[in-house]
């Protein structure tokens, strides 16, 4: 059994270490989407080499456009199902880190193309995993997959990692697989010669601003709001892991960190999530966006048939808290003012790179732990 990983204390304990990324070779997939654009942003800031590989950015307005992401990084426009695409993307970036997040990352989509999104999100998986096999680079790699990889039973309590993998829709079945996938290639391939070391982040619910994807809660509230309509709710009482995008990809990017340094200790999988207590309803979120927005509640129920959708989902994160000295920084509340406030001022005519550079530098500079971190 692979040692325990030593814990750091607070007070040693800096959230990402700039030095540690500048002039870092990293291959970010799904750049072109909203977690890969913040992800991107920062490790630009951080003076990495960043090579990023995606479709091209499929929503309008989009924000790895609005930023202008592309002219600090290599921008590699194909998709993860050509193996070979992949394979000569990662021969010509010689990358040391690479960061997965390319996929079909829509619930309700999965059910009209159930094919593409087991195709994109499970056998993508297996094509990136397979250039990095093929390819004498790559020395950690970060599978994200979701918060919905794991069987839910609508439990009151968090899952966590140990917790059965699966998925009844479309999509949560897929990112169960890629899970699987993952953990084949990692004890076939990469578990014995020490030279790549593997593991997978599942988030929660991921929100922030230059989000503007369809069929995701807070991009329809904010059409809603700029429209001046109510917004539907498929289903208002759902419980979810609201959480700002900047605390997951601080914990990609330390658990990269250990990866490089540490190696098979953190080859697992690992959950990154927000406060027990900031799991909220979908009912409640959107009157909160409503209410920072500066308008009274504004919602209605979705009418017609609905596809499934689980009621109730937390993740427990004791583990990354543990072993990774990693603590969710912004509460729900400041979540959803973080949000809005991008959202604001981006329709104010503030620049999009202006407002990601902005709330990360207040990120890592003045906001402290949502919670207590563990200690030794």
């Amino acid at each position: 059994m692979a040692p325990t990983p030593s814990l750091q204390r607070l007070e040693e304990t800096v959230i990402v270490r700039p030095e540690f990324w500048r002039d870092k070779r990293v291959l970010v997939t799904g750049h072109t989407g909203f977690k890969g654009a913040w992800l991107c942003a920062w490790l630009q800031r951080m003076g990495a080499e960043v090579t990023g590989f995606a479709h091209p950015a499929s929503t309008k307005p989009s924000l790895f456009l609005a930023a202008r992401l592309g002219g600090g990084m290599r921008s590699i426009e194909s998709d993860v199902r050509d193996l070979d695409s992949l394979h000569r993307t990662l021969r010509d970036a010689q990358p040391e880190v690479v960061l997965h997040l390319a996929a079909q990352p829509i619930v309700r989509r999965s059910y009209v193309d159930p094919v593409g999104t087991f195709s994109t999100n499970v056998l993508g998986t297996v094509n990136l995993l397979e250039a990095v096999r093929l390819t004498d680079c790559a020395r950690a790699v970060i599978v994200v997959t979701s918060d919905k990889c794991y069987e839910n039973r609508e439990w009151l309590w968090s899952y966590r990692e140990k917790s059965t993998l699966g998925g009844r829709d479309p999509y949560s079945s897929s990112k169960a697989c890629a899970e699987l996938v993952t953990r084949a290639y990692r004890d076939s391939f990469f578990a014995d010669d020490g030279r790549v070391h593997v593991a997978t982040a599942r988030a929660g619910n991921v929100v922030g601003g230059g989000d503007w994807a369809v069929d995701r809660l807070v991009p329809d509230t904010v059409s809603a709001l700029v429209a001046g309509e109510p917004v539907e709710l498929r289903y208002p009482n759902a419980i979810r892991p609201w959480q700002h995008v900047l605390d997951p990809l601080a914990g990609y990017l330390q658990l990269a960190e250990r990866l490089l340094e540490s190696g098979e200790p953190y080859a697992e999988g690992w959950n990154f999530a927000p406060r027990e207590d900031d799991a909220r309803s979908v009912g409640w979120v959107v009157e909160r966006l409503q209410q920072a927005w500066g308008v009274g509640p504004a919602w209605k129920p979705q009418e017609g048939p609905k596809p499934h959708e689980h009621i109730y989902l937390k993740l427990d994160s004791s583990k990354a808290r543990a072993l990774l000295d990693w603590n969710p920084r912004l509460s729900i509340e400041d979540t959803v003012g973080w949000t809005v406030e991008w959202y604001r001022a981006f329709y104010d005519g503030t620049d999009a790179r202006e407002l990601i550079e902005g709330q990360i530098e207040r990120f890592v500079h003045e906001v402290a732990p949502a919670s207590t971190p563990w200690r030794t």
